[in-house]
């Protein structure tokens, strides 16, 4: 182990676990958006138009 001098400071071993734990949240988190992101389904311009045709055939 090494001594440090008067005034040094180190951020030790639960320094390293709190960047530790951040980078595995951050981790985890961005796994989950990926996957929520993949859920949605974004219409392209034609359907979108279509829709809004079959919509107003429906209402009639």
């Amino acid at each position: 182990m090494t001594v440090l001098a008067a005034g040094e400071v180190s951020p030790g071993l639960l320094g390293f676990l709190v960047v530790a734990f951040l980078g595995l949240a951050l981790y985890i988190l961005i796994k989950s958006m990926n996957k929520q992101m993949s859920k949605i389904q974004v219409p392209r311009e034609g359907e979108e138009a279509d829709e809004a045709k079959t919509d107003e055939k429906a209402k009639k």
